[in-house]
């Protein structure tokens, strides 16, 4: 039995989960899934997926602030758990994991995962790092920031942002320090560093060669530079692409703005706020195309333009081939569902992950980047309009479309996860 825990806050992390469940169970492994509640738990009831509901139980509120302070992470004094939710959600999931007899647990950003595997003795496997692994950030292939983490610092060089950006998450303690004080008190393994939590005893590195400009070769025979920030024993296999394949209908009020007829753009911002959606839509607008908007669990408000559609959780991977541009925050599923249909995007990134997910994009033509602090402002409109009105922008997209087709990447996950247990099962 294998357990996964999405932290269904994040429609990314549940559809990643509920994707690689899938792929194991069709290569015959049991799984059993868990989770501390969240707006995207419904996904895994439509699906027809069981899970359990562990205490305590994440409601809108909490995950509004758990995303808050996801977003600050790093900053002095911001803690993602209280000392007491990290007991609770430990002692339940190392109980859950023990009844089912899991053989590991593989974490959607569930983040006590980092405890409860090491109290129930079983391996974690995570994915929620993406792209954004130690690997890449020792080639110094993050981008400099749009937003700076530590205020005031927008003014510093490019040339040295990029190198706090690359230099910084093996040398942050901080940000761990709210799982660690529990550690102590359980007596297992601390994770050291925010570079730590990033990667489980076996990270999935969900993107291919050709995007990540790494190998898989070289994430394969990675071992930390500076063992003191990391755990001992991790290691990263590279699995391909993993997005949301949800099976869903695209809603009737959207098949008209998909014929093609003029340009349309589809904006999803799914870890942003009503207010940045709206305003995100109206400069949009101005740049001329319709308006698909995927507003997901935001409450939009009313809307009297005859170019917008307002939705609420699309089936994105059928939508995306059918639209000309794409706007993100920038997380890796809706970033590789924009590069998989061949659609140039722009990617607005709240954090370090996300402005990497973006970068690859950009680096290779696909998309571009925009600070949060410039959504309303003319500078979105023109980043849209030289999206939609160059053609470069069009063809790099579908050169990034034929790297990932034909990859399997829940499948490649599910059989990384099994070849890895198996030969460690052997080993031990």
């Amino acid at each position: 039995m294998i357990a996964l825990m999405p932290n269904c806050a994040f429609l990314s992390e549940t559809s990643r989960m509920l994707h690689i469940a899938q792929a194991l169970r069709a290569q015959g492994e049991p799984v059993c899934l868990a989770t501390h509640g969240g707006p995207y738990a419904a996904v895994l009831t439509e699906a027809g997926e069981p899970f359990t509901r562990l205490p305590p139980h994440f409601d809108a509120a909490r995950c509004e602030t758990f995303l808050r302070d996801l977003i600050q992470i790093g900053r002095p004094g911001v803690r993602m758990q209280p000392p007491d939710e990290v007991r609770r959600s430990v002692a339940a999931e190392a109980a859950f994991l023990r009844e089912t007899g899991a053989r590991a647990v593989v974490s959607g950003f569930t983040l006590t995962t980092y405890l409860s595997a090491r109290v129930a003795g079983i391996p974690l496997v995570t994915s929620h790092g993406g792209s954004y692994v130690p690997p890449m950030l020792e080639k110094g292939l993050a981008p400099a920031p749009t937003t700076m983490p530590i205020p005031g610092t927008e003014w510093l060089p490019a040339a040295l942002k990029r190198r706090m950006a690359n230099s910084a998450t093996m040398r942050m303690t901080g940000p761990t320090a709210f799982l660690n004080g529990v550690a102590a008190e359980l007596g297992v393994e601390p994770v050291p560093t925010l570079a730590a939590l990033m990667l489980g005893d076996l990270t999935l590195v969900t993107d291919c060669a050709e995007v990540l400009g790494l190998s898989d070769a070289e994430l394969a025979a990675w071992r930390p530079r500076r063992p003191q920030a990391y755990r001992a024993g991790t290691r990263l296999v590279a699995t391909g692409p993993l997005f949301a394949r949800l099976d869903l209908p695209v809603p009737p009020a959207v098949e008209p703005f998909l014929d093609q007829s003029q340009p349309t753009a589809l904006v999803v911002l799914s870890s942003s706020t009503p207010q940045m959606l709206r305003q995100v839509v109206q400069r949009v607008r101005a740049a001329g195309p319709r308006v698909i908007v995927g507003a997901t669990i935001h409450d939009y408000g009313p809307n009297d333009d005859p170019g917008v559609v307002v939705a609420g959780l699309l089936p994105n991977h059928r939508v995306m081939p059918r639209v000309n541009v794409a706007v993100t925050m920038g997380g890796q599923g809706t970033v590789q569902t924009a590069m998989a249909s061949g659609t140039p995007l722009l990617g607005i990134p709240l954090h370090p992950e996300q402005e990497l997910n973006v970068d690859l994009a950009a680096r290779h033509g696909a998309g571009l980047a925009l600070a949060p602090r410039h959504v309303d402002t003319p500078r979105l409109t023109a980043a849209l309009r030289q999206l939609l009105t160059d053609p470069r922008h069009a063809a790099a997209a579908a050169r990034v479309q034929a790297w990932y087709r034909d990859v399997d990447g829940a499948a490649n996950a599910a059989r990384a996860i099994r070849d890895w247990l198996a030969t460690r099962e052997t080993a031990g």
